[in-house]
């Protein structure tokens, strides 16, 4: 607080996402009982905004790793709703086979660049356990617990099983 300039006015922190609209909260730590720091979006994948940060957070360097499906593409392919959940990432090259403008007819983009997308797509249909693990974005699960949780599991199917087994 020393460090504030004088005049400086106390931040207004907003009630409501500024994307979705959506009730923007703290939430409380059950073990200390203290508010977090952040405050969060509650509305989830209604929200545009968490939608999209989840497929970066998704095709990133430590996740997925799809080389040519940056920030600005994952946005691109969101808002003109080609990607809107990463299932969409691999299905992507069969659906622009169909499409009325391809997406290397398209400005900005080149036939190879486009090309070499897709292999970099079809190179990621395989990842090790951990990695998949991170990509899922699961809150308060980083790269070394998705480690630990696939040497635990060891295969997706026993990752899966136990994800269902909590759920029910």
């Amino acid at each position: 607080l020393d460090k504030r300039p004088k005049g400086a006015r106390k931040f207004v922190f907003p009630e409501v996402c500024p994307v979705c609209g959506s009730h923007a909260v703290r939430e409380t730590d059950e073990k200390t009982g203290k508010a977090d720091v952040v405050r969060r979006c509650t509305g989830g994948l209604i929200c545009a905004a968490q939608a999209k940060e989840r497929l970066k957070h998704f095709v990133s360097r430590n996740a997925f790793d799809i080389e040519g499906l940056g920030g600005e593409r994952i946005e691109l392919f969101f808002d003109e709703e080609l990607i809107r959940q990463p299932a969409d990432i691999f299905t992507l090259e069969a659906r622009n086979a169909k499409a009325a403008e391809p997406l290397q007819e398209r400005k900005g983009f080149g036939a190879k660049s486009i090309e070499n997308l897709f292999k970099a797509v079809s190179a990621r249909r395989s990842i090790a356990l951990d990695r998949f693990i991170y990509a899922l974005g699961i809150r308060h699960i980083g790269e070394t617990t998705a480690r630990d949780l696939a040497r635990a599991f060891g295969t997706v199917e026993a990752f899966r099983t136990a994800v269902a087994a909590a759920v029910a």
